[in-house]
């Protein structure tokens, strides 16, 4: 970590920003604090409206004078590939970051948080070699001059990207690497709360050769992030963050008509058929639902449980995660660690007591722990006998609290699973398979699995409902950074070279 440290300390003060590390035109701090001990663990120069004035205009020019729109995408994907190969070599220091300003579980740092963003870049890099860039189609009919139409993919334009503290380096790479495979040049907010590894990528880009310009990283506050989304020289926003901040950069960018994509909140089911193995279950969806400590926006919240093994299913899941080691992130073994902020704490803690006025139980926890006074930790809790009208099954959470909730026949666990102003993603467990995808077809969710809870990135990842527009991930991400022309040569023109 000391190598990631140094780097840090000679950028300290500066923001990434036309392809070099720059003075900021502010002078505030964003100070991260570690979730685990409360102590200070690092820090930022925060973003200001001149600043995002010149990462907007940096992006501007890469894009509209650069040469990063003109390569070809191979070109591209060797540059991105060669900092991908940088960001392994550091790839725990990274990790370690991660953990000390936002507090995942090392563990889970290390094995997903820095992998799985690295993996994203890479995918994209592979994937642009047979993405349709450009298609040739006969024309339909005689009413025109043209004899085929030529379909081109054109890169959108300067892209603001705006990602959240809680799996920053992927959400990110979900954003970027189609973005820039694409062409688009880029504006990056990391949140307040894990702006400090975006260090390391930005380094990486700079070493690997990416062009002045491209990428540009602003750490800033909320009331900056509003400026950027507004801003006349960004031609599309993608925001992963609350459904309350999606709604207000819909409306942002409605005034222009400029293009959005928003991964917003969800309430994930798993809707657990009455023919499970229940050991299956257990091993498949403990983790999904205490990942990141249940801080992630498709993370299952909501059990759903036939009413005929209510008390089994339900004493089988406190055994499960009460069994899950709970404490200090920087601990290998430690599976479920701190809040990220003392705001989210106390969100969370607002929430377990609303459960209880409600009339729901606690199996497992319920408070905060008596054994941590330091750190802002909330007890992993499942509340049993809840309804699905109670608010702590209908709102998003964030944190490890899970609502166990009881249905009557599957059309009535499928009415229930459906019973959220969220869609985002949902699962279904049976020992049938044929039988949960017939059952996964009638989930209004833009993700549902069956017998699992995970993402790939072959498979688009957006919601439906209050989750979102848009989709990342699949060839479907890259898509959502593409402009659409169709250009129709005339009779005689000859066979065209369509291909890249």
């Amino acid at each position: 970590m000391q190598g990631t440290r140094r780097m840090m300390s000679r950028v300290e003060g500066k923001l990434f920003i036309g392809g070099d590390w720059i003075a900021s035109h502010g002078s505030d701090w964003i100070e991260a604090i570690n979730p685990a001990t409360e102590e200070p663990s690092g820090r930022v120069r925060a973003a200001d409206r001149a600043d995002i004035d010149t990462a907007v205009a940096a992006a501007r020019d890469a894009f509209d004078n650069g040469e990063w729109p003109r390569l070809s995408h191979r070109e591209r994907a060797k540059i991105i590939l060669r900092a991908m190969t940088l960001l392994r070599e550091i790839s725990d220091d990274v990790a370690d970051v991660i953990t000390a300003e936002m507090g995942t579980t090392i563990s889970q740092s290390r094995a997903v948080q820095v992998p799985r963003a690295f993996a994203i870049w890479e995918y994209f890099a592979q994937l642009a070699d047979t993405y349709p860039w450009r298609e040739r189609k006969p024309c339909y009919d005689d009413f025109n001059a043209a004899s085929d139409v030529i379909i081109e993919r054109e890169p959108v334009g300067v892209i603001a990207a705006i990602v959240p503290w809680n799996g920053p380096l992927i959400v990110a790479a979900m954003k970027l690497a189609p973005a820039l495979i694409s062409g688009c040049t880029a504006v990056l907010k990391p949140s307040e709360d894990a702006a400090m590894c975006f260090t390391a990528l930005a380094d990486v880009f700079q070493r690997a050769g990416l062009p002045a310009g491209v990428l540009n990283i602003v750490p800033a506050d909320r009331a900056v992030s509003e400026y950027l989304a507004s801003h006349p020289g960004v031609d599309k926003v993608s925001l992963t963050g609350s459904t309350a901040a999606g709604q207000k950069v819909a409306t942002i960018c409605a005034n222009t008509f400029r293009r959005f994509t928003l991964e917003l909140g969800g309430k994930g089911a798993a809707l657990l058929v009455d023919d499970i193995d229940l050991d299956a279950v257990l091993t498949g969806l403990t983790a999904p639902m205490t990942f990141l400590s249940g801080q992630a926006c498709n993370a299952p919240t909501r059990i759903l449980v036939p009413r005929s093994r209510y008390a089994e299913i339900t004493d089988a899941f406190a055994a499960s995660v009460s069994a899950l080691p709970f404490g200090d992130p920087m601990d290998p073994e430690t599976f479920i660690g701190p809040l990220a902020s003392q705001r989210q704490r106390d969100r969370v803690k607002s929430y377990l007591d609303l459960g209880k006025q409600e009339g729901a139980r606690a199996l497992i926890g319920g408070g905060l722990p008596a054994d941590k006074p330091k750190g802002w930790y909330v007890e992993p809790t499942l509340f049993a006998d809840v309804d699905n009208r109670m608010r702590i099954a209908q709102e998003e959470i964030f944190g490890p609290v899970y609502c166990l909730i009881a249905y009557d026949g599957i059309d009535d666990g499928i009415r229930i699973a459906n019973d959220s102003v969220y869609g985002l993603q949902s699962s279904v467990w049976t020992s049938d398979a044929d039988r949960g995808v017939e059952i996964a077809r009638k989930i209004r969710c833009g993700s549902v699995g069956v017998n699992s809870h995970n993402l790939d990135m072959a498979a688009p990842f957006g919601g439906r409902k209050q989750s979102g527009v848009g989709r990342e991930c699949g060839a479907e991400g890259i898509s959502d950074y593409t402009e659409i022309k169709s250009i129709m040569p005339p009779v005689g023109a000859g066979k065209l070279q369509v291909a890249l």
